[in-house]
C-alpha cells in the first residue's frame, strides 16, 4: 500500500510528477550544451577572473569557462522545476495554485489565512535590492488581497534547499529546506522524501551528457587555440578581453 504523505497525496502521486519532470530537466540541460557555441560562452564570462587564476593552458581555461556557464544554466533549469513542484504539492494538499501577481509564484489558503509565495532554489538567491523588490511586491499584494482573507495575509520567501534558522523578517516569513515543504505540505519529511526519485535513469542521462560535453570540451579547445593563442602555444589574453569587453 501507498503510504500518504498527507489525505491528498501520496509519495507514488510525487514519484509520478517527478520522473517525467527530471527527464525534462537532464533533455533541457543536453539540448543546451548541444547549442553551445564557444564564441557565445566567451562572451558570457569574466576572462579577468580566468587570468587572475593563472590558467595557461587552453584546454584549461576552456573547461572553466564552460563548467561555469553550464552550472549557471542547470541551476536556472533546475530552479525552475523545484518550483513546480511545489507548486503541483501545495495544489493538491491545500489547493494551492501558481499566482498571477507580480514576483508571487504561489498562494494558498490554510487555516483561513492567505498565504503569498516566492520561490526560491537556495537562502542566498539575491542582493538587497532583490530582497527589497521582492519585500514591495508582497506589501502590494498584501494590500489587494488583505480585505479578501478571514485572518489575513502572510507572506513567505521560500527556498527549496538551505537553512536559516530567524525565519521572521518582519514584512515576511522566510522558510528554507526542511520548513519550505513543511510549509507548503503539512510533512516534515517531505524535504527527505523527494530526493530519491529526483535520481531516475540519472546514470543513463549523465553517461550521454558526459560524452557530448567531453565533445565540446575537445572541440572548443581546438578552436580556441586557434583564435586566442599564439605561435608558440601562449594565450593572447589581450585579444580575449578585446573580443569580450572591447566596443
Amino acid at each position: 500500500m501507498t503510504k500518504a504523505l498527507v489525505s491528498n497525496i501520496t509519495k507514488n502521486d510525487i514519484i509520478s510528477f517527478i520522473e517525467p519532470s527530471i527527464k525534462k530537466f537532464h533533455q533541457k540541460r543536453l539540448e543546451n550544451l548541444l547549442d553551445l557555441k564557444l564564441d557565445s560562452v566567451l562572451k558570457r564570462k569574466n576572462p579577468y577572473l580566468f587570468r587572475a587564476k593563472n590558467i595557461s593552458t587552453a584546454h584549461e581555461l576552456v573547461k572553466s569557462i564552460l563548467d561555469a556557464y553550464l552550472s549557471s544554466q542547470e541551476e536556472g533549469i533546475f530552479g525552475g522545476f523545484l518550483e513546480d513542484l511545489a507548486i503541483f504539492i501545495c495544489g493538491r494538499v491545500y489547493s494551492g495554485k501558481k499566482s498571477s501577481a507580480e514576483g508571487i509564484d504561489l498562494e494558498f489558503e490554510k487555516d483561513e489565512v492567505k498565504y503569498i509565495v516566492s520561490i526560491k532554489s537556495g537562502p542566498n538567491w539575491g542582493n538587497s535590492q532583490q530582497i527589497a523588490r521582492m519585500t514591495d511586491n508582497f506589501r502590494k499584494v498584501k494590500r489587494i488581497l488583505g480585505k479578501s482573507a478571514a485572518r489575513g495575509v502572510i507572506a513567505v520567501d521560500g527556498c527549496c534547499y538551505g537553512i536559516d534558522n530567524s525565519p521572521d523578517k518582519g514584512d515576511y516569513l522566510k522558510l528554507c529546506g526542511q520548513r519550505f515543504w513543511e510549509f507548503i505540505s503539512g510533512n516534515d519529511n517531505l524535504y527527505t522524501d523527494i530526493i530519491e526519485p529526483l535520481g531516475y535513469k540519472a546514470k543513463q542521462k549523465n553517461e550521454k551528457f558526459v560524452r557530448e560535453y567531453s565533445k565540446a570540451i575537445n572541440k572548443f579547445t581546438i578552436s580556441f587555440g586557434k583564435e586566442y593563442c599564439d605561435s608558440d602555444g601562449n594565450i593572447h589574453w589581450n585579444k580575449l578581453v578585446k573580443f569580450n569587453s572591447g566596443k
